[in-house]
Formats: structure tokens, C-alpha cells, sequence
């Protein structure tokens, strides 16, 4: 976030009656004086910091809107604990960590009338998670899929209808797996025929013998940006918790990637978004909020230069363009969402123990 400019410009005081009268007579011919900027300042993800979706609400409103991206609801908790109340404004957060936000006194309470809930796709309003009591914290503004991405010239696209085949001596060296530990404990859980729902310590020995076995088949286990490299540059042909978020800002370019959801399921993620507590520009926090949710803004960071995803908004589709909507496989959202789970939501001791396997999955 850039900081916050401080300070008053020296003034030189004009002290003749001619030379007050000559200020005056050029205040008169000259234009209406700018107004100062308002600053509003958002922590969020990647994708909300592309000028594209930004620069139209900066504009509309005359201001600044100052961004910090962050990834991880960890990380992003701890840049709130580490700053003074009133620093932040607006947060973008994972839509299965709002109730942490929530317990932490971080999100301010919205109006449900200033939101369009009714156009948000049903099966991602998470009500249970954006909500408590009756009162609106969050709302879901852009959902996707952990699942898997891949060349479709160099494998055999009906194998990846199929999760087990990651496993198999056939791709041995050519998986780059997503280093979350997350979204790929519950794609292994998936696998072994578990909900991500209901997983408890007892599911996690054979999680992790999965996870050990899924390393030695792999060639890297990377973040984001490295296991889209891998795949767009041919040094992998998977990517296992890959999705439409990774590949389909790539497929004009690159018309050989693709992902599909396997007969097994996989992993949703939804992110939300609310305005802080803190925040002393609340008004203005919540037009931001309407504008990313609105059809135009929804469109807008649904194809973000970051990661392209589905917008929560349904009335999105009107401002998309057609090969912008197969990308995002906007006609099979219907069957996506049926056959796939939310992402696990531990305990805090289910949580370490989770982040151990994953530890020591990485360390093999």
C-alpha cells in the first residue's frame, strides 16, 4: 500500500489589497478548484490489483484506492494485528475464514439490502460462513476450482477424469503439484473417498501415506505462478489443484492447456469480501464493496489479469464475452457445483496436524 502522503505545502500570505484583488479576479476566471482525493485502503488478493477492475471505481468516485495483496488468511491476519485500527478499510477474504474475521471483531456488519444476494449463485452464497445472527459480514464475489489442469497434447484426457491415474507409474515426473496445503489435504481425502467436510485425525494417516506417495510421483511441488509456468513452458503435463483459475487466462495463448473436474469431485474455493470494523470510511468501503459484486465489476475480476475465476454474480454473464465464458465453463457450473466440496475447515488442532503431513509430505 503506498503511504499515506502527509504534510502542508509552505503558503505564501498575500498582504497588498492589489495584489488580493488581482488573486481574486484569477480565482474568477480560473476553473473550480480540484477536490482533495479520499483514499480507501483494501487488503486483498492478486487479482483485485489489476488497473482493468480498479481504475473505474477510482474514477466514478474520485479516489485513490490503495491495495496490499497478501495470500493466505494467515498472512493476511497478521497484517491486520500488525497495523492500527483504521488502516484498512475493505478485505478480501477466503470464504471459509470469515468466521475467524468474524471472531476477531474485523468485519463490520453490511445491510443485506445494499448487497444483490438474490443474484449471487445459490450455491455460493455460504450464508453460513459470510453470516452469523442474522447480520451480513461478507459477500462471495468469485469462486473456482482446486482440481486438475493439464497439456491436453501430451496426456490422455480421459485419464484425467480420473484422479487415481496422479498416482500412476504413467505420469510419473511430469506433476507439478500446488503447494497449499489445504485445497490438496482435502483433494487427497476426495481421493480416498472422504468428505472434506468431516475429515478428523483419524483420516489423517492415510492422508498422509497419499501425500508421500503423491510426492514421489511428482517432479515439483510450487506455488501459483511457478506451477503455471511449469505447465505453459511443457516442464510438467499436470497440474494436481490446478483449475480454471490457472489455465483459463492462458488458453488463447495457449490452446493445448486445460482442466476438468474428475469422476471423484474436487475442491471449491470461494473468496468474500466485506468492509473492516475499523475502517472511518465505512460509506465509502461499502460502495467499493457494491461495485466489485456488481455485474460490471464481477465480470471484471472474473477475468483479472492475476487469475481468471467464475463470478459469484450470475448477472455477470450479460458483460462477458462468449470465448470468455468457455473459458470459465460457464454453461457446466450447474454440474461443477454439484459434484465438488468446500474446502476442509479444521479445528485448530486438526489444522496443525494437517500442516505437519503437509510438512513433512515436502521434506521427503
Amino acid at each position: 500500500m503506498t503511504d499515506l502522503i502527509a504534510g502542508i505545502s509552505a503558503r505564501r500570505f498575500l498582504t497588498s489589497a492589489a495584489t488580493l484583488a488581482l488573486a481574486a479576479a484569477s480565482a474568477a476566471l480560473s476553473s473550480a478548484p480540484v477536490l482533495a482525493q479520499d483514499e480507501l485502503n483494501a487488503l486483498v488478493w492478486c487479482d483485485h490489483t489489476d488497473p482493468a477492475l480498479i481504475e473505474p471505481f477510482e474514477k466514478a468516485n474520485n479516489v485513490k484506492v490503495n491495495l496490499k495483496e497478501y495470500e493466505g488468511t494467515g498472512a493476511g491476519l497478521s497484517i491486520i494485528d500488525q497495523s492500527r485500527p483504521g488502516d484498512w478499510d475493505v478485505l478480501v477474504i477466503d470464504g471459509v475464514d470469515v468466521q475467524r474475521a468474524v471472531d476477531k471483531e474485523i468485519l463490520a456488519e453490511m445491510p443485506a439490502d445494499a448487497l444483490p444476494n438474490a443474484d449471487i449463485f445459490p450455491e455460493v452464497r455460504m450464508e453460513a460462513n459470510n453470516s452469523r445472527d442474522g447480520k451480513i459480514y461478507a459477500v462471495t464475489e468469485k469462486f473456482g476450482y482446486n482440481t486438475v489442469s493439464y497439456d491436453k497434447t501430451k496426456v490422455d484426457p480421459a485419464d484425467m477424469k480420473d484422479m487415481s491415474k496422479l498416482w500412476s507409474e504413467k505420469y510419473k515426473g511430469r506433476i507439478a503439484v500446488y503447494d497449499y496445503y489445504l485445497p490438496m489435504i482435502g483433494l487427497t481425502g476426495i481421493d480416498l473417498g472422504k468428505a472434506t467436510s468431516s475429515l478428523t485425525d483419524a483420516d489423517m494417516p492415510a492422508i498422509k501415506d497419499k501425500l508421500l506417495a503423491l510426492k514421489a510421483n511428482a517432479k515439483q511441488v510450487s506455488d501459483v505462478v511457478s506451477s503455471q509456468t511449469a505447465l505453459a513452458t511443457g516442464e510438467v503435463d499436470i497440474v494436481f489443484g490446478g483449475g480454471e483459475w490457472l489455465t483459463a487466462g492462458l488458453v488463447k495463448d495457449k490452446p493445448n492447456l486445460d482442466w476438468t473436474i474428475p469422476e471423484q469431485g474436487a475442491v471449491r474455493w470461494a473468496q468474500s469480501i466485506g468492509v473492516m470494523k475499523s475502517s472511518t470510511k465505512k460509506d465509502l468501503a461499502l460502495k467499493f464493496v457494491q461495485y466489485i459484486v456488481s455485474p460490471e465489476g464481477q465480470a471484471r475480476l472474473a477475468t483479472s489479469s492475476c487469475y481468471w475465476a467464475m463470478p459469484a454474480n450470475a448477472k455477470a454473464g450479460e458483460h462477458l464475452t462468449a470465448e470468455q465464458k468457455t473459458a470459465l465453463r460457464w454453461n457446466e457450473q450447474a454440474d461443477y457445483l454439484k459434484r465438488t466440496q468446500l474446502y476442509p475447515i479444521p479445528s485448530a488442532e486438526l489444522d496443525a496436524k494437517m500442516q505437519d503431513a503437509w510438512t513433512e509430505m515436502l521434506q521427503n
